[in-house]
């Protein structure tokens, strides 16, 4: 079946090319390169999977709250407007919300797919090349994974929004390699981790969470991946070099912050687009996220060097700069923990059926 038919919003008018700038750069020296990217390297080839094994297919969706989210997840939820919903109309939003989440995530593997694949052509260190071929890899399997999500489990479709292209746009437009690595590595998958934590711990429905279980222990090597590149590099730059990278992170974070909204949604409802997009952000469900968000970027913001008098005003005013203290390592540990916890319950289910 082709995607085409399935999308909520004609593909004719969301479809999306741009002249990236790409400077290639060939390395010679074999040998050459970071230490701590080439064990990431292995690791990375170690945990490489396969979706069409270790996901259980054979399960479906529930029918009218896909993925089991509880409705406090819901952005209008307890809103005047929620109270006054039909059981239909509320089954609507869950499905339509649910959908556009995780074609998001689609889309937003499929910008990871181009940006990972651009760090192999222009960063200068082997291991890195090394390493980034390996997660061109895993992107293309999230990529599969929720491909099949969403053909098979969700039969619908959303476009990419305006808020994550103008992300990926900036991320993929500017023709050095760093930028690659401080807007997918550390900002959009930030940005994606938090996203994938709310499912993968609050979904009652075992395909929907384990698919996110498993592309976060893939995330998890690649936040890392950002982190050990750019802490390397970062400290050699001049002040008006890291103060550059600095403005973009900031601009970044206010723009995650505020404009992910799933508007797409709300104007399809047909209730009303700016009371529900207001009551979205300043619900609950929406605080939530934000801080798994800040949770997720603002200690490895701090780690790389980013952390200059603009930054820290900018984490202040938003009221995140506690964050700066979370243990990241302690943070992607769990998520391959969780990731293996899945795997063994997939086990004991496989050993009961047999019996």
């Amino acid at each position: 079946m082709t995607t085409q038919t399935l999308y909520q919003l004609p593909i004719d008018i969301t479809q999306w090319h741009f002249d990236g700038q790409t400077e290639v750069l060939f390395n010679w020296e074999y040998e050459d390169g970071s230490a701590d990217l080439l064990k990431l390297y292995e690791k990375g080839k170690q945990q490489q999977w396969n979706t069409s094994s270790r996901i259980d297919w054979s399960q479906d969706l529930f029918e009218d709250n896909p993925m089991g989210l509880s409705d406090e997840t819901i952005p209008i939820y307890g809103s005047p407007v929620w109270a006054k919903l039909t059981d239909k109309e509320k089954n609507w939003l869950r499905f339509n919300l649910q959908c556009h989440t995780i074609c998001q995530f689609m889309h937003g593997e499929q910008g990871a797919l181009i940006a990972t694949a651009k760090i192999v052509s222009t960063v200068p260190d082997m291991n890195a090349k090394f390493y980034a071929a390996t997660q061109v890899m895993d992107e293309a399997r999230h990529i599969e994974a929720y491909k099949r999500l969403i053909h098979e489990k969700f039969k619908s479709a959303y476009p990419i929004t305006p808020s994550l292209k103008n992300l990926l746009e900036q991320t993929l437009s500017d023709r050095r390699w760093d930028f690659t690595y401080l807007g997918m590595q550390v900002l959009i998958e930030g940005l994606a981790l938090a996203a994938f934590q709310r499912i993968r711990d609050s979904a009652r429905n075992n395909l929907a969470a384990s698919i996110n279980a498993y592309v976060m222990q893939d995330e998890a090597r690649h936040v890392t991946f950002g982190r050990l590149a750019l802490r390397d590099y970062y400290p050699q730059l001049s002040d008006a070099e890291r103060a550059e990278r600095e403005e973009f992170a900031v601009e970044a974070l206010y723009f995650m912050r505020d404009r992910f909204n799933q508007a797409e949604v709300w104007e399809r409802s047909g209730l009303p687009v700016d009371e529900l997009v207001k009551y979205a952000y300043e619900s609950g469900a929406m605080q939530a996220f934000r801080a798994r968000l800040f949770t997720r970027i603002v200690p490895i913001l701090k780690e790389i060097g980013l952390f200059g008098p603009r930054m820290q005003k900018a984490l202040g005013d938003m009221g995140v700069m506690e964050y700066a203290k979370i243990d990241v390592e302690k943070l992607i540990g769990n998520d391959m923990k969780v990731a293996e916890d899945f795997d063994a319950k997939a086990f004991v289910r496989a050993a009961v059926a047999a019996q």
